[in-house]
């Protein structure tokens, strides 16, 4: 399943900033992100939902995140 997020990453620089905290919470998925997109887009590959966790984790670190449909 892909799941897709507009969050409020902007730069590259922030992109590296929260690298590691993506790459610990999604360990066993992939993740991208589309900074061309106007909503600036997080898409995440998994075998499981956890929309919430990506949204409340991201949200907790000072990111604004929503799950778009």
């Amino acid at each position: 399943m892909v799941l897709v997020f507009r969050i409020s990453v902007s730069s590259k620089r922030k992109i590296r900033q929260i690298k590691p905290l993506l790459d610990q919470t999604l360990s066993y998925a992939k993740w991208n992100f589309d900074l061309e997109d106007c909503d600036k887009i997080l898409r995440v590959e998994t075998t499981e939902n956890i929309a919430l966790k990506v949204v409340s984790t991201l949200t907790k670190n000072g990111f604004e995140c929503k799950e778009l449909d």
